[in-house]
């Protein structure tokens, strides 16, 4: 790792989306600018913050201050760094009328804990050449939306909206409600993925790097697929297993349209 001369890191890719100190975070939040996170010290007296944080709906996540000082370009952040959104989010209700608005039945990926920036980047992308009307994440255990998610997802944020759930399991009862089938994506699914059903409505659900889905995000899908394997490898990565699901949803769409 390098560092400049005053023992600082030079600043990172997600620096852009980082906002350092009391006043400045308080000011964030009270300007209704969309906050993925706010990080604050153990022991940092700045509940002010913290409250202005909750009112909107921002997790606040406790850490120890060295992890600021790790994420800091200043080393001025006073015990509280805010992490902002690169882009605003859309409502569910957006993402359903885009389809409704091309004509054509929905097709949304759902991403079940994605922590790694480039995966969701990479999934934001695939989602956006596939003409997937919008990317669900939740609000916790999840990356949102950094800069480091804007240029992996090499300018498809300006064309797909993506939309952050406070309870995921509720947003696919909601799809539900509106006629759109939810199929997981899992190694030992039901269903092979060239006999599954996309020519309908559907909410493709990847789950996160490690553990792939959640066990109450699995109770909601309708169907979990299972992509065949013909190497020694076991499994793909989030980003690549969304990529091999979309665009059979789209030659299944496409042979059927």
């Amino acid at each position: 790792m390098a560092y400049e001369r005053n023992g600082r890191r030079p600043p990172r890719e997600d620096d852009g989306t980082l906002i350092e100190g009391r006043n400045a975070v308080l000011e964030t939040l009270r300007a209704g600018r969309t906050v993925d996170k706010v990080f604050v010290a153990e022991g940092a007296r700045i509940g002010d913050v913290a409250a202005e944080a909750r009112r909107h709906g921002v997790p606040v996540v406790t850490c120890d201050r060295r992890k600021l000082d790790h994420m800091s370009p200043t080393g001025k952040h006073q015990g509280v760094i805010a992490q902002a959104a690169v882009q605003s989010y859309v409502s569910l209700e957006d993402i359903l009328r885009t389809a409704q608005t091309r004509g054509e039945q929905p097709l949304i990926v759902v991403c079940d804990g994605v922590e790694d920036p480039h995966n969701l980047g990479a999934i934001i992308r695939s989602a956006e050449t596939a003409g997937a009307h919008g990317v669900i994440i939740p609000k916790r255990r999840a990356v949102g939306l950094t800069a480091a998610v804007a240029r992996a997802a090499a300018g498809a944020l300006a064309y797909v909206g993506v939309h952050k759930a406070n309870n995921l399991a509720a947003a696919l009862d909601e799809l539900k409600a509106h006629g759109v089938w939810v199929f997981g994506a899992e190694a030992d699914g039901t269903v092979g993925l060239y006999e599954a059903d996309f020519d309908r409505p559907v909410a493709i659900v990847i789950g996160s790097e490690g553990k792939g889905l959640s066990r109450l995000i699995r109770e909601k899908c309708d169907h979990i697929v299972s992509i065949p394997l013909r190497g020694q490898v076991n499994s793909l990565n989030a980003s690549n297993a969304a990529a091999v699901l979309l665009f059979e949803a789209v030659r299944r769409r496409t042979q059927h349209g």
